[in-house]
């Protein structure tokens, strides 16, 4: 892509998340929604074959279609109330068609198959973007009216969201749809307990976004797109494959490393808020997500390629821009658990 058009595109869609997490209007909102949709899409064909352009495809329909929703509450929530602001969302209806939106653009069950079709057809840098800063905007929206929710529509999706995001990624071999259904998951953790604690989904989601960018770094690093191709990291950067291993057990969410630290405060805080059921139920559909987690490593680290010729052993390159910010990533990745009890404090 020509770098003058990457770095327009790149700033409307920069441009269209601040919109959205600054503006107290709806009709602002949705202006902010679309922008970043439109953004989007050069990103998502910037290589032109027709899984791309697919892909692309399926997530403007999306986008679209949870767009006119969203509009479509703010205008039933005027009809009501005669206000725009974000903060009058009164009418349960409204209120309703306005999570499901929110939701449908977050990609949470049960509105969550465009999530893997359409990271699975596009770059790896262009997933990442994905998974991680498309997120922004309609979580910043649902924090903004999380007193004003259908709680058990939320805990019912979040639920929803865990179990699909485990159970999708068991029989998976490409890395993309396994990622995908990892943010599907992590989505379903952060909304659970969004009203009960919104501070806690923020909590989550500032640890989701590195652990996420780290373990695309080291994809696009390795150009890995199945786990057949993971497979050859020992030979090319065996470093690298040990914290492959510690990556994805931190994203599974083990107890000495960071992604241990978003669950555990969100089940303490579920529990204190006398539910029980809710966290049990989750802890255990957790279970499904480590189990892939836990097959990468295998793959990755545990095992080496059973194979004598050379010529399936690939080149090692270096790409110094791609591992100058690797050793933080990393760093924020797997070490942060010590400050939970500054957290615990804090709360």
């Amino acid at each position: 892509m020509n770098p003058l058009t990457l770095s327009l595109v790149l700033t409307t869609m920069i441009s269209g998340t601040l919109i959205v997490m600054t503006s107290s209007h709806w009709f602002m909102t949705w202006v902010g929604f679309e922008m970043n949709m439109l953004a989007m899409i050069p990103l998502l064909t910037k290589e032109h074959n027709p899984r791309s352009t697919e892909a692309a495809t399926k997530y403007f329909l999306t986008q679209a279609t949870a767009s006119m929703l969203l509009m479509m509450a703010a205008i039933t929530n005027l009809m009501y109330t005669g206000h725009w602001s974000i903060m009058k969302l009164i009418n349960p209806m409204a209120s309703t068609m306005m999570t499901i939106a929110l939701t449908m653009k977050l990609g949470l069950s049960p509105f969550h198959f465009w999530v893997p079709e359409v990271t699975q057809g596009i770059p790896l840098m262009s997933g990442l973007i994905l998974l991680t800063w498309q997120k922004l905007a309609p979580l910043s929206i649902l924090y903004m009216i999380a007193p004003l929710t259908n709680l058990n529509l939320l805990l019912i999706m979040s639920l929803m969201s865990i179990a699909v995001g485990g159970w999708g990624g068991l029989n998976q071999t490409q890395l993309r749809k396994i990622m995908a259904y990892s943010s599907i998951a992590h989505m379903g953790w952060m909304i659970s307990i969004l009203a009960y604690n919104p501070t806690m989904t923020l909590l989550n989601l500032y640890l989701y976004i590195p652990m996420t960018i780290t373990t695309f770094m080291l994809l696009i690093l390795n150009s890995a797109t199945t786990t057949t191709s993971l497979s050859y990291t020992w030979n090319k950067f065996p470093l690298i494959t040990m914290f492959m291993l510690i990556i994805m057990l931190s994203l599974g969410g083990l107890p000495p490393l960071t992604g241990f630290l978003p669950k555990w405060m969100i089940i303490q805080e579920l529990t204190k808020n006398n539910n029980i059921i809710l966290p049990t139920l989750m802890t255990l559909l957790a279970l499904l997500n480590l189990y892939f987690y836990t097959r990468i490593t295998y793959t990755t680290s545990l095992t080496m390629f059973p194979t004598t010729n050379n010529m399936k052993i690939k080149w090692k390159f270096k790409n110094p821009s791609q591992t100058m910010y690797l050793p933080l990533m990393i760093t924020l990745s797997t070490l942060i658990l010590p400050l939970a009890p500054i957290l615990v404090i804090l709360d």
